[in-house]
């Protein structure tokens, strides 16, 4: 069987992404259709720096979603004389019915490059915005008193917040992910406390705005804390009875240092953009109404800080993403056969000297999905700054 020419490997990876190009192209035209009553997320298609990020994240989100419609070959599976192929390369045995070409190559394992790369999308977006989610909530959660309040909680939670932003991210990193550190309580004493923020943050929310409704008021903040609360036993000590939330040891790991390491960051915008806004008229209306100190905060000060914390959102998807490839590079990431582009990458780059694709490949991709999110937060920021 021969070998594919780069314009048929093009164009056969072309074809494979079908289900993206479609769904991208509908997101764009419903998008730019009701760009009007879409709030910011509308204006972003004003913006063609916005629009060439937005475009880039969501392809990746896309491919992430359509991982295993596109994936040609198993990512974990390895092909018996196929070690190092070149891209457009022929399987030796290929199955019935199954792909006959290797289209970026296979690794020094023989596994399949472009298999490996698509499904790496699916473990970095898996990770990365979910644990940026629960680090927002987390600042959020502890910035508004701080800022609001002030005086000696703003003290301690400022010098906590110092405390963890004077160490080296990195090494934080490197020492929360190593194997000394899964066989202790940490990870799962972290778990436990930065799990519970999200249920704080969302009854504090529901329980300030529905305050003078109890029925309402009880209904919600009651289903927040039985999912809430039902979720939170899985997520950090892996004892849901119905076995629907749990996460692997190592992946919890992974998530716990991630909210760790950003939660500081976010806390500190937080703290200082409420300083800022809790001088502003329609605060001090609020409180002259007899508004709860909560309701405030998070009903009037917050939805003011929406623009600034959605650009910071996008900025730290993008760190958190090359976090994850660094920690999967020096083999901390979920697990070592992981097909996550940080341990792809370190796959590769040891026959960097002999064949550059199976190291290539994860590289470009993780650079294209960060500078999709820079230019993203860009749009974002360009369009908020017009409010």
């Amino acid at each position: 069987m021969e070998s594919l020419s780069w314009l048929q490997i093009i164009g056969a990876m072309a074809g494979r992404f079908l289900p993206v190009w479609l769904a991208l192209g509908a997101t764009f035209a419903l998008s730019i259709a009701f760009k009007r009553r879409l709030g910011l997320y509308g204006k972003l298609f004003d913006s063609p720096v916005g629009m060439i990020g937005f475009a880039i994240v969501m392809f990746w989100a896309f491919t992430a979603l359509f991982a295993d419609t596109i994936i040609t070959l198993d990512p974990l599976s390895q092909f018996s004389g196929s070690k190092n192929a070149v891209p457009g390369s022929a399987l030796k045995a290929p199955s019935e019915g199954g792909y006959t070409h290797f289209l970026l190559g296979a690794d020094h394992v023989a596994r399949d490059v472009f298999s490996r790369m698509v499904m790496g999308s699916r473990v970095v977006l898996k990770i990365a915005p979910a644990a940026t989610m629960f680090a927002f909530m987390v600042g959020i959660t502890l910035g508004l008193p701080a800022g609001y309040i002030g005086g000696k909680l703003d003290t301690g939670l400022s010098f906590l917040a110092n405390l963890v932003l004077a160490f080296p991210v990195i090494l934080l990193f490197y020492l929360l992910v190593t194997p000394e550190i899964k066989a202790t309580y940490i990870p799962t004493s972290f778990a436990a406390t930065l799990f519970l923020f999200p249920v704080i943050f969302l009854v504090l929310l529901l329980n300030s705005r529905f305050f003078t409704n109890p029925m309402k008021r009880n209904l919600y903040v009651g289903i927040v804390l039985v999912i809430g609360l039902w979720a939170y036993s899985g997520l950090a000590f892996n004892a849901d009875p119905l076995g629907v939330w749990s996460m692997d040891p190592n992946l919890l790991n992974v998530f716990v240092s991630v909210v760790f390491v950003n939660s500081p960051g976010v806390f500190r915008i937080v703290r200082g953009m409420v300083m800022d806004i809790k001088t502003r008229d329609y605060v001090a209306a609020g409180q002259t109404r007899g508004e709860g100190a909560w309701y405030i905060m998070l009903w009037e000060i917050l939805p003011n800080a929406r623009g600034p914390l959605i650009v910071d959102f996008c900025l730290r998807i993008g760190y958190t993403t090359i976090l994850l490839g660094t920690l999967g590079f020096f083999g901390l990431g979920v697990s070592p056969e992981s097909p996550d582009w940080g341990s792809t990458i370190d796959d590769g780059r040891k026959l960097l000297s002999i064949v550059a694709h199976p190291a290539l490949a994860p590289a470009l991709a993780l650079m294209s999905l960060v500078l999709g999110l820079n230019l993203l937060a860009d749009g974002l920021r360009e369009e908020s700054l017009k409010d």
